[in-house]
Parts: C-alpha cells; sequence; structure tokens
C-alpha cells in the first residue's frame, strides 16, 4: 500500500446528486448555485471532499450519464463560470472537487456518435462499436443493464451498435487508440481547471469480448433478464484493468489528484472483483458495494469488512466504504424498525473503518427512500420495471433543508416529489437538536479530522456480530480507540476484548450515543443499551 496521506485518504467525501441538493432559480431541479450557497452548511459537517454526480451537457435521458459534450455544462445546472466559482469557493473552504466521468459510453447525441453513425467510411466510424449481426439478427445474446437487447439496428448504415445500458448510450470502442487519446484529453481538460479528481463510471464495461462470444445462462434473482446471463464477455475483461492504469498515469502527472472506480456488480457484492481495480497502478479507491447491499445484519456486516480489507490488502489498496449512493436505496430505509437510531450506529462504523468514507447527500439527516406513484417516475428502468422495480428514483428525492413548502429544496414544483417526513427530517430542525444524527456525524467528523488513529490506524477485529456486537480496535504507534456496536434493540452483556481487565480502568468514552463522554467502562462486563455505539479512548 501506499505510504503518503492525502485529502482523500484522510478525509469525508461527500456525494451530491446535483439535481437533488438545491434549486435557486425555481426550475425544481438543483443547480450549481444552490451548491455554492450550501457550502458553508458542508464546511460546517467538516467534509473535505465533494463528488459531484455528472453535470457536463447531456439531453438527459440517463440523468447526466449520458454526455453529448464533456467540456460543457449543462445549462440546467449553470454555466462554466458557475463551476470556476463553485471550485474556487471550495477550495477556500479546504474542500476538494471530484467530477463524475462517463467514459464507458456517451449520448447518441454527442457529435463523435454523429459522425460515427453517418456512414461506413466516417473515421469515426470506429469509434464505437459496431457489427452486421448474424442474418438480420444481433451478433450475440448481450442485454442492456436498463432492459432489451444490448444491439441497436441503424437503418442509415445497416449495421447494429452496442449500447450496455440505454439505447441511447451508445458504447466506446476502448480498442481504438483514438478514443482513448480522445478520453484521455476529455479528462485532461478538467483536470487543468483544477479539477482533484474523478469517479470513473462503471470502469468495468470498458472494452468488450472482440469475438462477439454470447454470454451463458446463470440464475437471477430480480424481474431484469440481464441478471440470467454470467457477464463473461461484455464486462470484467483485462482491458479495463489497462484502461485505468492510463488513467491513473494521467492523474499521477499531476499534483495530489485521485481517482475512484465505480466496479459494478449484482448482490451480494463482489470485493474482489472491485479489489482488483486498485493499487499503486491503478485507481486509488475502488467501491465495493457489500455493505451497501446489506440489510439490519451484524455477521453479514462484519463478514463484508473482513473479506473488504483482506483482498484490498492482497491488492496493496486503501479501502473505502459507502452505505448509500444515487442507485440504490438509502440506507435507512434498508435498516427496518428504529431505523433512526441505527442509523446512528451505522454512522459510528461508517467513520470509525479503516478507509475513506463517502457520505450520500441526506444520510447525514437520515432521509428515506420515498414511494413514487408510476406518473412520477422519472428514472428508465424505474418506468421500464414498474412494479416490481420503482427504479433509482426514490433515493434521489430533493434534500430536506426546512419544514417550509418543499423542504426548502425549491421555490418551483421539484423533478421529484419531496418526502413527506420533510417537516421532521431537515436540517434546520437537527441543528437544533444537540441528540440528532446531524449532530453526531458532526461530532463524528470532527473526531475523525483530528484523529490520525482513525485516519490511518490499523483495523483491528474483536466482536464478530454473533451476538449482535461488532467491536475493533483501531491502533496507530502508541494510540489506540475502541469502537463497540450494538446493533440489537436491547440491552447486551459481553464478554470484553483483551486486553481488558487491568486495562479498562485506563479507557473512557470519547464519544458516544448514550454513555457520557469520560465515563470509564467496568473491569468485568462491557455492558450496552439497546442500539448503543461507543467509542473509547485507551490512552497510550
Amino acid at each position: 500500500m501506499e505510504n503518503d496521506h492525502s485529502w482523500w485518504r484522510d478525509g469525508v467525501i461527500y456525494q451530491i446528486y446535483p439535481r437533488s441538493f438545491r434549486d435557486t432559480n425555481g426550475d425544481g431541479i438543483g443547480d450549481l448555485r444552490g451548491i455554492i450557497e450550501k457550502l458553508p452548511y458542508l464546511s460546517d459537517l467538516g467534509i473535505r471532499g465533494i463528488w459531484l454526480s455528472p453535470i457536463n451537457t447531456s439531453p438527459m435521458f440517463d440523468f447526466g450519464y449520458d454526455v453529448s459534450d464533456y467540456r460543457g455544462i449543462d445549462p440546467i445546472f449553470g454555466t462554466v463560470e458557475d463551476f470556476q466559482e463553485f471550485v474556487s469557493e471550495a477550495h477556500k473552504r479546504n474542500i476538494n472537487v471530484i467530477m463524475d466521468m462517463v467514459l464507458n459510453h456517451t449520448s447518441h447525441l454527442h457529435p463523435w456518435f454523429i459522425e460515427s453513425s453517418s456512414s461506413r467510411t466516417n473515421p469515426k466510424r470506429d469509434w464505437y462499436v459496431w457489427h452486421d449481426g448474424k442474418n438480420g439478427r444481433p451478433p450475440n445474446n448481450w442485454l442492456g443493464v436498463f432492459g432489451g437487447k444490448a444491439w441497436e439496428w441503424d437503418a442509415r448504415t445497416e449495421s447494429f451498435y452496442l449500447h450496455s445500458f440505454a439505447v441511447q448510450q451508445p458504447d466506446l470502442n476502448w480498442f481504438n487508440p483514438d478514443v482513448r487519446n480522445a478520453a484521455l484529453g476529455e479528462v485532461s481538460y478538467w483536470l487543468d481547471m483544477g479539477i482533484d479528481g474523478f469517479r470513473f463510471d462503471v470502469i468495468n464495461w470498458f472494452g468488450h469480448d472482440r469475438e462477439f462470444r454470447s454470454n451463458p445462462f446463470g440464475i437471477g434473482t430480480t424481474p431484469r433478464p440481464y441478471d440470467l446471463q454470467e457477464h463473461l464477455y461484455d464486462r470484467n475483461l483485462p482491458v479495463s484493468h489497462e484502461i485505468a492504469g492510463e488513467l491513473r498515469n494521467l492523474l499521477d502527472s499531476y499534483d495530489d489528484r485521485m481517482m475512484v472506480c465505480e466496479v459494478s456488480s449484482e448482490r451480494p457484492g463482489d470485493p474482489e472483483l472491485s479489489a482488483s481495480y486498485v493499487g499503486p497502478q491503478q485507481s486509488h479507491l475502488s467501491f465495493d458495494f457489500s455493505l451497501l447491499y446489506q440489510k439490519w445484519n451484524p455477521k453479514a456486516y462484519f463478514s463484508a469488512l473482513v473479506t473488504w480489507n483482506d483482498v484490498m490488502t492482497r491488492y496493496d489498496g486503501w479501502p473505502c466504504y459507502v452505505l448509500s449512493n444515487h442507485d440504490q436505496p438509502r440506507s435507512r430505509s434498508r435498516f427496518g424498525s428504529n431505523s433512526y437510531e441505527k442509523a446512528k450506529v451505522a454512522a459510528v462504523m461508517h467513520m470509525t473503518l479503516r478507509g475513506t468514507p463517502f457520505l450520500y447527500y441526506g444520510e447525514e439527516i437520515g432521509m428515506e427512500n420515498r414511494k413514487i406513484k408510476r406518473s412520477q417516475l422519472a428514472d428508465p428502468p424505474g418506468i421500464r420495471y414498474w412494479p416490481l422495480r420503482q427504479g433509482r428514483d426514490p433515493a434521489r428525492t430533493p434534500m430536506q433543508w426546512n419544514a417550509t413548502p418543499e423542504a426548502g429544496f425549491t421555490e418551483g414544483t421539484p423533478w421529484l416529489p419531496v418526502h413527506q417526513n420533510y417537516q421532521t427530517t431537515n436540517v434546520e430542525a437537527q441543528q437544533e437538536d444537540k441528540h440528532s444524527l446531524l449532530n453526531l456525524y458532526r461530532k463524528l467528523i470532527a473526531l475523525r479530522n483530528s484523529s490520525p488513529v482513525l485516519q490511518r490506524g490499523d483495523w483491528v477485529p474483536v466482536h464478530d456480530g454473533s451476538d449482535g456486537v461488532i467491536s475493533y480496535y483501531r491502533s496507530l504507534g502508541t494510540e489506540r480507540k475502541l469502537i463497540v456496536l450494538n446493533f440489537r434493540q436491547k440491552p447486551v452483556s459481553v464478554d470484553p476484548p483483551a486486553p481488558w481487565r487491568g486495562v479498562a480502568s485506563n479507557m473512557t468514552v470519547e464519544l458516544s450515543t448514550h454513555k457520557k463522554p469520560g465515563d470509564a467502562p467496568g473491569n468485568d462486563s462491557l455492558n450496552l443499551d439497546p442500539l448503543e455505539a461507543t467509542i473509547f479512548n485507551c490512552g497510550n
């Protein structure tokens, strides 16, 4: 593992879905000026970086994940000048900026694809994945993530093009060196503007099987036919690692820049695959979704944590953790009964693990999924698979700032409906409540920001969740902290971790959902209240 420590390693990264954060012009869609307005809030929260979901120019068939101009800012979010002001104001507050880069595919309205689809002899024809098919049919059985076949017939040039997602998102041909050079040029454009890092979308889709072999069939657990295939030939190919290395080399030619990769996998997650994209020659960070896919189960959480740490050690990488994001249900909605108190336990775990925490907007106040009527759905797969799945819209509803109409998000009509609980679950209300989830997050992030042992220390697991309790030490040099998490909704008494007797008297509560700071535990047992999470300072 690399020994240098930087903002992306030590700090907390906050993901903003720009459409849903803060609208300042009344059109019901969040914008850059809204994010600028809320920078003091983010600074007070203590975050070290902001990851913006896509804001590049797009026809919005997939809400920005279909880019038509990588160097433009879509007008619904503002101007390039607004973006430059946002970056400048963020940097003044010691907050770094991470952009989303969607390079597996472009919009079908991108000039590259317009040229590529204009004729078989166009110089950019080979910039995308084209195939004549077989007897008028697609060349293989590959399917699109959003439904249907992954091949679309183009009548003008009498050929099929590959789209791993929506039909409006044609896949780039990463075997073409001109494509690679062009993509690296788009990344360089933003690096030269002062961007601090990138989240690369679906990096394990980059490239395709050049023999166009069909995928074998497997067993799926969701209504998507896509899940009924074993995806041997349409993703996770060696070329994607090669491309990750080229992107890393580019970022390393600038000072203190970073990359984090989305490595998509189905439930229950694939930590081995995710870890294979990290290390000194590839990405700085890579998302593993094993925690995000879990419901409230301490044994499953513990197993996921141990596995993730083990594989990251083997790949010489640094872990990162996510409990919610723009593609998956919000964590509090997965927790079931007493979800607000459970969110506090999850917060302590999230902020004290060895690795970089990514915090999804609204998670710090316990925002939940909202049920959305079919007529209000915007997400393409949600519309396609309704009512079996609502898609991603329930986790993308507007940020809840206060108890005024539309939760202070907009003075217009929001693009998605605000959650009905906004009058009680909002930033303003929780700022005034010293026991709120928001204020717990503030304390946790402040502690993490001031504690090298929480930022960089070793992770030594103790209780494995079998009795409802997960505990672990964080240690660095002579400094140690013990984190104890009771996942049960009843009191628990567990055997204390070793060494304990004769040592516990030197330990004090540093931060807790139940105990008072400065209290010392007993020598013989560790007694925990229902859903208690406590950080003990073990001294030196």
